[in-house]
C-alpha cells in the first residue's frame, strides 16, 4: 500500500500550482472544475510518480487557522537527493522572498533539512 494524494485547500489556487511546479519539478493535470459546487482542483505528480499533491479551491473557504503546534497535517517533505541540493534549493528559495522556518541544518534523528513556507504558509520540508 502506498498513499495515493495528500490535499491542500487554497484561495488561490494557480499561485500554489505554480510554486509547486517551479520549485520541486511538479507536472500537473488539467484543471478540474465542478459547477455545481465550484470546486476546482489540480493534481500535481512529482518525480516519483507513486504520490501525489492535489490542491483544491472552492468558493465560502474558511481561513486556516495558523496555530502552531496544532492537530492535523504538519507539513510535506520533499527529497532533494543530497546536502548540496537542499542547501541550494533554500537558497533559491529565500532569495524568491518565502520564508525560512529553519535549517538548512542535521536534525536529531539524521535528517539534513530545511524548512520553508509555501504560498499559503503551509511547511514544506526540503531534505537530503
Amino acid at each position: 500500500m502506498h498513499i495515493d494524494h495528500i490535499s491542500i485547500y487554497t484561495h488561490d489556487l494557480e499561485r500554489l500550482k505554480e510554486f509547486y511546479c517551479k520549485y520541486f519539478s511538479g507536472k500537473v493535470n488539467e484543471k478540474y472544475r465542478n459547477p455545481k459546487t465550484g470546486l476546482e482542483t489540480y493534481f500535481i505528480t512529482f518525480e516519483s510518480g507513486t504520490t501525489r499533491l492535489e490542491i483544491m479551491s472552492r468558493p465560502g473557504m474558511k481561513e486556516k487557522d495558523n496555530a502552531f503546534m496544532s492537530a492535523g497535517l504538519a507539513h510535506l517533505a520533499f527529497c532533494a537527493g543530497s546536502r548540496e541540493q537542499v542547501d541550494e534549493l533554500t537558497r533559491e528559495l529565500v532569495r524568491d522572498g518565502y520564508m525560512l522556518k529553519s535549517g538548512p541544518r542535521e536534525t536529531g534523528d539524521g535528517y539534513y533539512e530545511s524548512c520553508i513556507l509555501d504560498p499559503d504558509s503551509n511547511e514544506v520540508e526540503i531534505t537530503a
